[in-house]
């Protein structure tokens, strides 16, 4: 959290009297002083805090209640970065059940005492998350837009493509672990992608911090929620639009014009090998420059040789690494 304006509320807010309770993650991976520092201040200022325990692997979940009566669940943190320069999205309720369920997670993490979920929109990893998300992306008949930075789970990668090989219209903006097909998967290219969020038959939606991956499904606090607010939805479908055109991928799938020059059938292919091959590519550049640096020797060292060495070195590694990927898609 590096809102200084939010943190002056909080402050001024215990100042007046308010009861202000902070519960803080016991680490993170910005590091562990911020959060110790953070901890400090409140305290000087007479907030109440409260520090996760150790028996998840990472709390990521991100909400404040006021009065008991007003939640607001956040994709993104109380950061800068989140909240001026990423695609991310809350949700505000009043909706006294879920208000109520928040409350009761937010107390039994408090004091550390095991959370039940009793609300099927309220989604929390790893208690309720995998089985109400798979859930709602079952009940889809025609389409599921979705913003996910990377979704790994095999099982709902699994379903996901169940889906699109029945007809269903998946669109994911962000990026999938292995083979895309049959889905329609392009990066935000307009801006960092932080929300998690997936908009089913433009009917309902989910907003909240698990991405559809196995650690954030079953390993770590995670907060979201299941929404049906027919003005959210237009929101989140009209932003989903302007987003997934802004990526430019419907100009890059568009047919060619006759009389046009076709390029190779095996291009589209070819990029999406290319993405997924980044990884190993990346291992390879790296050891294309560690053989650079040694076979300059010492003396090349000495000299500032090894620069030149080191370029020419991975400019031939990533020439052989796309031909060969390009080689791969070919022969399939």
């Amino acid at each position: 959290m590096d809102l200084k304006e939010l943190e002056t509320a909080l402050k001024d807010a215990s100042s007046r009297g308010l009861v202000v309770r902070a519960l803080i993650a016991y680490t993170n991976r910005g590091g562990e002083s911020k959060l110790r520092n953070l901890e400090t201040r409140f305290l000087a200022a007479g907030i109440v805090v409260g520090r996760t325990a150790d028996d998840l692997i990472r709390y990521h979940g991100k909400m404040m209640i006021v009065d008991r009566q007003t939640l607001f669940l956040l994709s993104f943190n109380f950061v800068h970065m989140d909240i001026d320069h990423s695609r991310g999205f809350g949700v505000v309720t009043k909706g006294g059940k879920v208000v109520q369920e928040a409350v009761k997670l937010f107390e039994a993490d408090l004091n550390r005492q095991p959370y039940t979920p009793r609300l099927s929109t309220f989604i929390v990893s790893p208690a309720n998350a995998r089985k109400q998300l798979s859930t709602f992306i079952e009940k889809a008949r025609k389409q599921l837009f979705i913003y996910d930075p990377k979704i790994a789970d095999k099982q709902i990668l699994q379903l996901l493509k169940n889906h699109a090989k029945a007809g269903v219209e998946v669109k994911i903006i962000g990026s999938v672990a292995g083979r895309s097909d049959p889905l329609q998967v392009t990066p935000l290219t307009s801006m960092r992608l932080h929300t998690r969020t997936i908009i089913r038959d433009g009917l309902q939606a989910f907003v909240g911090s698990q991405s559809l991956r196995q650690p954030e499904l079953d390993s770590r606090r995670e907060i979201g929620m299941i929404i049906r607010d027919k003005k959210a939805l237009t929101t989140l479908l009209s932003t989903f639009d302007t987003d997934w055109k802004s990526t430019g991928i419907d100009e890059a799938r568009k047919p060619i014009q006759e009389g046009a020059a076709s390029p190779p059938e095996v291009s589209v292919k070819a990029t999406q090998a290319l993405e997924e091959a980044m990884p190993p590519l990346a291992s390879t550049v790296k050891k294309a420059i560690k053989q650079a640096v040694t076979r300059a020797g010492k003396a090349a060292r000495t000299h500032g040789d090894v620069k030149s060495t080191v370029k020419d070195a991975v400019k031939r590694a990533v020439k052989e690494a796309v031909k060969e990927i390009v080689q791969e898609v070919q022969d399939n």
